[in-house]
């Protein structure tokens, strides 16, 4: 190569570098979409749109899509197969972690970058405002009317089916599961009393339960919540939910594998600040969800755990609920 050459190269590649380093810094140019796998007026749709609105308030403008089906892999894919420039992103759930732990999507956890969890929730068993008051007078109606007892969760082989699994194996007899595209039809046709009772978190059935339609009579988690004080846990009452280990069921923002380090960064900082904002932990507690500061290499970690959970959870529950 001449020395004129040289020259020229070196020329391009100084004016270059200090450009690419300005366009990194200038992410986001433009709105960022936040893909929600389930139908609106879910917990996580909710959850997405407050989030919406925190994050709009450090300039920057999120645009909420709902892309429901096939308990959440739908909006998903559509997420791992976007470009990995950060303006697509998603809600992950450990509903998805278990489809994945059964083989029954295509997707894995390698096709995302992860970003920052924005929740973890404790599910409840709920029954119509007229329904039984207790977890024991439930148990009983199961063992009265063995096979035919509904339990509706948001989507299919998930936490949400899990638990309603384990609420039959505390009666000892099978049930009807019914999985809906959503928390949101689940709470409908409960309190319209087209099902016996819903496996869901407080977050997408709060207004339900403040109007009396639907009540909680049991919770899956070792303590009781501070939302719902008088509301027992199962354990407490002697039925063991977790007899292959702790469970968790969260939420948490995706992108698609492959982004640049910094655009992943810099998303991380953005949805760290509105998760960590007082304005979402008192959305958080109001709503009967927990708010922790977990994301980036720490979200990885935590997904990868969950993940292994629930291959074996999942094998031994799905096996028999199918």
């Amino acid at each position: 190569m001449s020395v004129l050459s040289k020259l020229v190269v070196g020329a391009v590649l100084a004016c270059s570098l200090p450009l690419a380093h300005a366009a990194d810094k200038s992410f986001p140019s433009r709105e960022i979409r936040f893909v929600v796998p389930w139908n609106a007026g879910g917990s996580n749709d909710i959850a997405a749109r407050m989030l919406q609105q925190l994050i709009s308030e450090q300039g920057v403008t999120v645009i909420v899509e709902n892309a429901p089906g096939a308990t959440g892999a739908i909006g998903l894919t559509k997420v791992a197969n976007a470009p990995p420039d950060g303006y697509l992103v998603g809600m992950g759930t450990s509903s998805t972690l278990a489809q994945i732990a059964q083989k029954l999507t295509p997707l894995k956890n390698e096709q995302f970058s992860h970003i920052a969890r924005v929740s973890t929730d404790p599910l409840m068993l709920l029954v119509p405002a007229d329904g039984p008051d207790t977890i024991e007078a439930f148990l009983a109606e199961m063992k009265k009317n063995a096979g035919k007892v509904s339990i509706g969760t948001p989507g299919n082989n998930n936490l949400n089916h899990i638990f309603a699994e384990m609420t039959a194996r505390a009666a000892g007899v099978a049930y009807v599961n019914v999985p809906y595209p959503g928390g949101s039809r689940v709470i409908a046709d409960l309190a319209g009393k087209q099902i016996n009772a819903g496996v869901l978190k407080p977050s997408e059935s709060k207004p339900q339960i403040d109007a009396k339609y639907v009540k909680p009579i049991g919770v899956f988690a070792d303590e009781r919540l501070a939302l719902y004080p008088d509301v027992p846990t199962f354990k407490e009452k002697g039925y063991d939910v977790f007899p292959y280990g702790p469970l968790v069921q969260m939420a948490y923002v995706v992108a698609p594998a492959g982004i640049p380090d910094d655009v992943r960064q810099r998303l991380v900082a953005i949805f760290d600040r509105a998760i960590q904002s007082d304005k979402f932990k008192t959305f958080a507690q109001q709503n009967g969800f927990l708010v922790d500061n977990v994301s980036g290499a720490a979200l990885d970690r935590e997904v990868r755990d969950v993940q292994g959970t629930l291959n074996d959870v999942a094998s031994k529950v799905f096996v028999t609920a199918k």
